[in-house]
């Protein structure tokens, strides 16, 4: 694939039989990478993010989870965080190689759990973007109440970006609102956000339910490979002591912040993201 190219589209066979689609970057013959949004995102949110990663030398993969984007959704509605570490393990076998995991958020989640947690996904390691053991309570609320805000969906794109640029004011307004059309869908004569919105049920459940934090540390020390936690250094999500505190329980785990990022590091400044990954990244290629 030459530079500057498009993504090859490709599907992948998540838990279950999930059909996941994904984006491709990179040389078949590169190693392989694997960028996983948040929750309430589709692969897209990584369009700027994996041609960088692929001229660097990576092949990346960008899947939409589960329920997100063009991926199946679950026909029962369940969204549990165990059937997303399923996917993530499904996937990493069937690429055949040990991928990097690059998750953020719920994708950050899922690639804990599926490295750290039997059956452990053979990985060569770990970037969690803006997740850690536990989240900030408020910076979480947060979160559901934008994804539970609008039910009936918008008008028109530019009333979806304008809602995204009142939820992120950090983030300076996008000279093409349309690009927003990627995580949107018709519904009749509305746009709505593209995730099946019974994921919100299981997402309020599991913001820190009791023992989950625990588990968390204890799937990142068993990972046993090396782990970079990405923080947005505004983020409310994850606060600097719950980084700290992570990066103190879990040895083979370091920590970067971003300045002036969110808890959506990539999309608030995606240049200083991939400044921050690189020289882990490049260890890791070396090793």
């Amino acid at each position: 694939m030459t530079a500057g190219a498009p993504p090859l589209p490709r599907s992948f066979v998540g838990h279950g039989g999930i059909r996941l689609t994904a984006d491709v970057w990179g040389e078949a013959s590169s190693p392989p990478l694997v960028l996983l949004h948040g929750g309430g995102q589709t692969r897209h949110a990584w369009d700027r993010t994996g041609p960088r990663l692929a001229a660097l030398g990576w092949r990346v993969i960008a899947p939409d989870l589960r329920g997100h984007g063009t991926s199946g959704w679950s026909a029962d509605g369940d969204y549990a965080l165990d059937l997303f570490a399923g996917d993530v393990r499904a996937l990493v076998a069937e690429l055949g190689d040990r991928p990097v995991l690059i998750g953020a958020s719920l994708g950050g989640l899922s690639s804990l759990l599926a490295a750290g947690e039997a059956p452990r996904a053979a990985v060569r390691a770990l970037v969690l973007v803006d997740v850690a053991h536990r989240p900030d309570p408020g910076g979480a609320r947060r979160i559901v109440e934008f994804m539970r805000g609008r039910p009936d969906g918008f008008a028109s794109v530019a009333d979806a970006a304008a809602a995204v640029a009142a939820y992120l004011p950090h983030r300076p307004r996008p000279q093409a609102p349309e690009r927003i059309r990627n995580n949107l869908r018709r519904h009749g004569d509305r746009w709505v956000w593209h995730w099946d919105p019974r994921m919100l049920d299981s997402f309020e459940g599991r913001m820190d339910p009791p023992g989950m934090a625990e588990r968390l540390l204890d799937a990142a020390r068993h990972a046993d490979v090396p782990i970079q936690l990405v923080r947005g250094g505004i983020s409310d999500v994850v606060r600097e002591d719950i980084a700290q505190q992570f990066c103190d329980r879990v040895p083979n785990a370091r920590r970067v912040d971003v300045a002036d990022a969110g808890h959506m590091v990539a999309g608030d400044r995606n240049e200083h993201f991939i400044d921050a990954i690189v020289p882990f990244l490049e260890g890791i290629a070396r090793a």
